[in-house]
């Protein structure tokens, strides 16, 4: 427990930044905001085409009796509802990277300074960051796909698709906010699961932290350059902690 709420505290820290950087952490709302805006228009769209889709793919449910057709095309509807919320947060955030590459980078290396021992300098890049963005929204769609399935189940699949999500999301979040510290550092793409594994109570706690802000009414925008600067603090405190048989 100690490790997820320091995981939460690393995230709390990244908000701190808004004090002691307040102009360079709002130049990260810009590209957050643009990219929030594109994302609202499509979950209205989405939200507005939904109850005509659910009939669309229940047409045998038609000649039921009673309230059974709404029941059974409510719970698809919430169940494709929850799997959108999960595609569109890993797609906001590997969007909004992929664009404000730039303010990240500032934040991302501010922070580094500020805590100490020079900024690394192991090259990150606009490519990279698009590789790990796509990563990113591929395994997203995956978990969007289990909690659409787990929403389906009777009574509580509701519960169990949010939490679902809630979980797994978070650790696609925190993967990918904290990649850019990590590769900083030399470590590629298995040596950074390798820590992310060793330390997964503290990675879920900013992961979970993160995805709840991001839910939010306009808390995405507000959280990332938050989140950027508190994935680097949790990048350095893994690295510090290290995986339990040490990093390759």
């Amino acid at each position: 427990m100690r490790e997820f709420v320091g995981g939460i505290a690393s995230l709390a820290r990244g908000f701190a930044y808004w004090r002691r950087r307040p102009q360079l952490m709002a130049r990260g709302l810009i590209p957050a905001a643009i990219v929030a805006v594109l994302a609202i228009a499509g979950l209205v769209s989405f939200g507005v085409a939904l109850p005509g889709v659910t009939e669309a793919m229940t047409p045998f449910a038609d000649g039921w009796p009673g309230i059974w057709p709404s029941v059974i095309r409510a719970a698809i509807g919430t169940a494709m509802l929850g799997a959108a919320l999960v595609i569109l947060a890993v797609s906001f955030t590997a969007l909004t990277l992929i664009v404000g590459e730039p303010f990240y980078d500032r934040i991302w290396r501010s922070v580094e300074r500020d805590l100490g021992s020079g900024v690394p300098d192991a090259d990150y890049g606009l490519w990279r960051s698009i590789r790990d963005g796509l990563s990113l929204v591929a395994r997203g769609a995956g978990i969007a796909a289990v909690a659409g399935l787990l929403g389906l189940v009777p009574l509580v699949g509701g519960v169990l698709g949010f939490v679902f999500g809630v979980l797994f999301t978070g650790w696609l979040l925190a993967d990918e906010l904290a990649s850019r510290a990590l590769t900083a550092r030399g470590l590629d793409a298995d040596a950074r699961r390798e820590l992310l594994r060793a330390n997964r109570a503290r990675v879920l706690g900013f992961g979970v932290a993160t995805q709840l802000c991001f839910m939010i009414p306009f808390g995405a925008i507000l959280t990332m350059p938050g989140a950027v600067a508190g994935s680097t603090t949790l990048a350095r405190s893994l690295v510090a902690a290290g995986p339990r048989q040490g990093v390759h």
